[in-house]
């Protein structure tokens, strides 16, 4: 974590009746960080997904219930801070239309959501000598907004 969402998670926490929790990571949106981080903000993307192999290839444990996050611009200034209230690993092609859409992303439809994360995930995934397939694993959380910077 960098100085600046340190100081931001430190500010966070001050004065607060609850215990400060001793983890919390920061990170930015993989295809558009400024723009998915807005949407994050506005209350519009209350879920995220990954693939599960890019976990796996960079040894970063799962995120859980209850984790936090500090959300990142494309240059690694605390936006947000969001909270993980839900985490399933299921197949692509079994994601909901509901948490595609809650996603918040594009046109707001399943099929945008699909073509947008093919694209992406097929790209991402050649870069590691992996081959897409519509029944790879996906990470998917859903998060609720706690603050706005």
């Amino acid at each position: 974590m960098n100085r600046k969402a340190e100081l931001y998670w430190n500010e966070f926490w001050q004065g607060k009746e609850e215990e400060k929790p001793q983890s919390v990571s920061a990170w930015q949106f993989g295809a558009d960080p400024d723009h998915l981080a807005q949407l994050v903000r506005n209350g519009i993307k209350t879920a995220t997904c990954s693939g599960y192999v890019f976990y796996e290839t960079e040894n970063e444990p799962l995120p859980s219930v209850g984790d936090y996050s500090i959300i990142l611009s494309s240059e690694d200034v605390p936006l947000a801070i969001i909270q993980t209230m839900n985490v399933e690993v299921l197949p692509m092609n079994e994601v909901s239309e509901e948490f595609a859409i809650a996603e918040g992303e594009g046109d707001g439809t399943y099929t945008y959501w699909w073509d947008t994360h093919e694209k992406w995930f097929k790209e991402e995934l050649n870069k590691i000598g992996h081959t897409y397939t519509d029944d790879m694993l996906l990470v998917c959380e859903r998060f609720e907004l706690i603050h706005v910077k």
